[in-house]
């Protein structure tokens, strides 16, 4: 590990190593990420990695918009294999829902995101296998699929090498060293690496690692568990991702005898999380999962996990500098929007921290001062990951 760096990242998931490949790129190439395990073991290697642009505000919905572009075409844009599956995506409201829908749609139209409303008639051709019911609203992304979040955080990490940056796993950062209101140093189990910058993507161990600096984080970790279901493929050879609002739960397809069930958003303790499944939610999830999906009705799960959300009050991340802190800056927060955001989010963060501003992207509704400015985002639906 050197003992100086330009730039000092810390958090290697999905998140980390997209910044590290688009600093590098734009030639910060004296740039190190720390990861205190291995890459992608945290939030990234636990989540559903779908890529799906249905929000309830444009900043999300362009930076999914923009992601989703570089996913389908990961090997011109990046270099290397995302594990891109186009399947499509459904959103399915309840009619209490359907005005927030339909806005949420003209919303990303405007953006020039291909998405569209459709009737229960029109779904049957696009998705047979899926059963909808009266007075459902249903909207249909044909361009959506999901990604390998391994693969993407290697791929962005082996680039980046190639162009210099480094990278340090199992070299936990315990600290960031502060002096004369600016980053002096990044202190880990291994030694101290000093650096004018640190930008701090410890997904739900940021408040921990920020202790020292005096700096407070709206974060709340959320559990959000994930199972795997068996399915017949004489009957279901594939479907599409489905956001089943109406039900408080999406599936999409995993492989071509599995389905990927996510469920459940409970707030929970980091040291002490249940990483596992719970069988009552499980078994709630199978019988939706049947009802949305007939041809499932004789399914049964073949285990799952439990991963993290880092959430904010508003479910939004937070992309800044830290006020009152030269040099340090946060991608933190991503309340399960993370992994489809990344691409993105990794191109505006570098130059934000190059430039003094993200040309690419307008980042000040995810400012760090939002919160105290009672400026939050909202969103449409009272179910909060679609935010």
């Amino acid at each position: 590990m050197p003992a100086t760096a330009d730039i000092v990242i810390i958090g290697g998931g999905v998140m980390g190593c997209s910044m590290l490949y688009h600093l590098a790129r734009q030639g910060a190439t004296r740039a190190l990420l720390l990861e205190r395990a291995v890459l992608g073991a945290g939030s990234t290697g636990r989540s559903q990695a779908i890529c799906r642009m249905h929000y309830s505000n444009p900043i999300t919905a362009a930076l999914a918009w923009d992601s989703l572009q570089v996913y389908a075409n990961f090997d011109d844009r990046v270099g290397g294999d995302a594990g891109f599956v186009k399947t499509g995506y459904l959103v399915v409201v309840e009619d209490i829902d359907r005005p927030s829908l339909e806005l949420n749609i003209a919303m990303q139209q405007e953006l020039g995101i291909n998405a569209g409303l459709v009737t229960p008639a029109e779904l049957r051709e696009l998705a047979p296998m899926l059963e909808t019911f009266e007075g459902e609203g249903l909207a249909w992304e044909p361009e959506s699929g999901y990604a390998n979040p391994y693969l993407v955080t290697t791929a962005y990490a082996a680039r980046a090498r190639e162009l210099g940056a480094e990278i340090g796993t199992r070299a936990e950062a315990t600290g960031i060293e502060i002096s004369g209101g600016r980053v002096q140093a990044v202190v880990t189990g291994q030694g101290r690496v000093e650096t004018p910058v640190a930008v701090v993507a410890a997904g739900p161990w940021a408040n921990r690692l920020m202790a020292g600096t005096g700096v407070d984080l709206p974060l709340v970790p959320v559990r959000h568990q994930v199972a795997l279901a068996t399915r017949p493929t004489d009957q279901l050879p594939d479907h599409p991702i489905v956001g089943d609002i109406a039900q408080s739960f999406s599936f999409r397809p995993e492989s071509p005898t599995l389905t990927m069930v996510g469920f459940g958003e409970d707030e929970v303790e980091l040291d002490n999380y249940n990483e596992g499944i719970d069988q009552p939610e499980a078994a709630s999830a199978l019988s939706r999962l049947a009802r949305r999906m007939p041809g499932m009705a004789e399914s049964y799960f073949r285990g799952g996990w439990s991963g993290l959300f880092t959430t904010t009050p508003d479910w939004h991340p937070i992309l800044d500098r830290v006020p009152g802190v030269e040099g340090l800056f946060c991608a933190v927060g991503f309340s399960g929007h993370g992994f489809k955001l990344a691409p993105a989010i990794g191109q505006a963060m570098a130059e934000l921290i190059l430039e003094g501003r993200a040309s690419s992207v307008d980042l000040s509704p995810l400012r760090f001062s939002r919160f105290a400015e009672g400026d939050l985002l909202s969103s449409r639906y009272r179910y909060r990951v679609l935010a």
